[in-house]
């Protein structure tokens, strides 16, 4: 069993990075995280439908687009809140973050499996770019973990890991492309498979031109929100003493994905089923690059081997969750227990047993 690890420097130390700006007090703390959360719930619904037509506007469809664009947009707070968290000398708090991120957002599919009421989302969602996704986000996991276990080295203080974990996700996502351009398979089609079929092409250069205007202004301030949320969630860890593995892995990572989880929920209710899968799983993938920014913040050597056996069990956890959820969406099942799938079950019993473990 792990017991709550001490990080880096102690958690009331005051170590502040220069990104950081923290809370000084504890009700100022939860001022920022009421204000940011909100600032998101009201903003992420609008971001999602600005994606949805951008996605049919631009011609790249609700799975690359989520991927890429929505995916990493909801991302930039979780990596704001890694890179300090390096930069501090705080590297399981930096991992604990970005990868507790991943497990918690993939908990959000479920919570939007039980919104969608016509079907298992995972059903209903089907497409080749996600299940490319998926796979490319285990293969990524796999990279961090495999150089936490291997001999020690590094590269200017930098592991040669990282590169390899760039270079893949750029390769991934062209992979992804060429799956919804020319699918070597298709899936079946069923009476609740909700396509992504993209509307015709309604505006002209300078509407596209304001729908990009308006996602990007969004963008910013839902950034802007998460990252207040992310920074109350680390002034938590100095105000209160609570263990940076615990806050890095759930309330940390859970704050920092509020997008993920407003903009999901956003998607299935407008009928978006793909946009919102999508940008859970590409959002995951993109996260995997927090590890990348915080190796190179992390300048007392690789933070890969910095990091004790808690943020490893975390990113195993990760792997599982996803492995799962591949699972589903080939499986496709209709129905299940409470109307989601056997996967979103599974998804949830193992990251409660997950957290429950890293607690004990």
């Amino acid at each position: 069993m792990f017991s709550p690890p001490r990080i880096g420097r102690d958690a009331g130390s005051g170590d502040q990075s220069p990104m950081t700006i923290p809370p000084q007090s504890l009700p100022d703390a939860l001022l920022w995280f009421g204000f940011g959360a909100l600032a998101i719930a009201l903003l992420g619904a609008k971001l999602t439908r600005l994606a949805d037509r951008l996605a049919d506007e631009t011609g790249l469809g609700e799975a690359v687009f989520g991927a890429v664009l929505l995916g990493a947009t909801t991302s930039l707070p979780g990596s704001v809140a890694s890179l300090t968290a390096a930069l501090a000398g705080h590297p399981e708090l930096a991992v604990s973050n970005a990868v507790g991120g991943i497990a918690a957002q993939t908990v959000f599919l479920v919570v939007a499996d039980l919104v969608y009421r016509r079907a298992n989302l995972e059903h209903a969602a089907a497409s080749v770019p996600n299940l490319s996704n998926g796979a490319l986000l285990c293969a990524l996991l796999a990279l961090p973990l495999m150089a936490a276990l291997a001999p020690e080295m590094a590269l200017w203080g930098v592991h040669p890991a990282s590169g390899v974990m760039l270079a893949m996700y750029l390769v991934g996502l062209r992979l992804a492309t060429q799956a919804r351009d020319a699918p070597a398979w298709q899936p079946v089609r069923t009476g609740e498979t909700r396509e992504d079929v993209p509307a015709r092409k309604g505006a002209d250069r300078g509407g596209v031109g304001r729908l990009w205007l308006g996602f990007a202004l969004t963008a910013a301030v839902v950034a802007i929100a998460g990252w207040m949320v992310g920074e109350a969630g680390i002034a938590l860890v100095r105000l209160t003493g609570l263990s940076e593995t615990l806050v890095g892995s759930l309330f940390t990572a859970v704050a920092t994905s509020l997008p993920e989880l407003v903009t999901t929920v956003a998607a299935v209710r407008q009928g978006a089923l793909t946009l919102a899968v999508s940008g859970i799983i590409g959002g995951n993938t993109f996260d995997v690059l927090f590890l990348v920014l915080a190796d190179g913040a992390y300048r007392e050597g690789s933070i890969y081997h910095a990091i004790g056996p808690a943020p490893l069990f975390l990113i195993s956890l990760a792997i599982l969750l996803t492995a799962i959820l591949l699972l589903g969406l080939i499986q496709r099942q209709r129905h299940g227990w409470g109307n989601i799938g056997f996967e979103s079950v599974a998804v949830l019993g193992f990251y409660l047993a997950g957290l429950a473990i890293l607690t004990w």
